[in-house]
């Protein structure tokens, strides 16, 4: 049974349906979508009849551009087999970070209060968890790129230096002072008087 599922896979692989057709639809969907947010064309005047045959106008956008400027870059994108290797391998790795978030919600939801709204990170927690998010895609598209692999050989050939050890050493002792010595933080409240 499992092996007519492989077949099929391995079929639709043959077609190029994973390397030509889903990449054309993911550009293709995601470029249109944004052209019709933005308006980017302009907009133009459509006209509709209502159910008593009255005719009414309403401005929308250009979905004819739209469809065309979707469709070629997305024809563009597919021509390129370099940016759809990027493309395959950023979405896998996407799916993995999607999934490591699920399962953090799931873990930190279970140890709270159920409420009808269901549970969501505060403010302070929610951007934090955003900024770590956003951090985490641009280094899963840089690797797909291949710029990390550079950057990486050298941290770590420099990183055995004994000049890159002092410089590490001295800016984590810098920085260190630079915390101590700080000025606390002033209080929200209204001074207290000392009486």
């Amino acid at each position: 049974m499992a092996g007519g599922f492989i077949g099929a896979i391995q079929f639709l692989e043959h077609l190029g349906v994973f390397e030509v057709v889903l990449p054309f639809l993911l550009v293709f969907t995601l470029i249109y979508a944004f052209l019709e947010k933005t308006r980017i064309f302009g907009t133009e005047k459509y006209y509709a009849y209502d159910d008593k045959y009255r005719e009414k106008g309403y401005t929308g956008s250009r979905k004819n551009l739209n469809a065309m400027a979707s469709f070629v870059i997305a024809f563009f994108v597919v021509a390129s087999s370099q940016l759809v290797a990027v493309i395959n391998q950023s979405l896998s790795h996407m799916v993995l970070l999607l999934i490591l978030v699920f399962c953090f919600i799931l873990v930190v939801g279970s140890f709270h209060k159920q409420t009808e709204e269901g549970f969501f990170l505060e403010d302070p927690w929610k951007t934090i968890f955003m900024v770590i998010a956003f951090i985490a895609i641009a280094f899963i598209f840089l690797n797909a790129l291949g710029w990390l692999e550079p950057v990486w050989n050298w941290i770590t050939k420099a990183g055995t230096s004994e000049a890159v050890a002092t410089v590490v050493l001295i800016a984590l002792i810098a920085g260190f002072i630079a915390w101590i010595s700080r000025d606390p933080k002033k209080s929200r409240g209204p001074a207290k008087s000392e009486d």
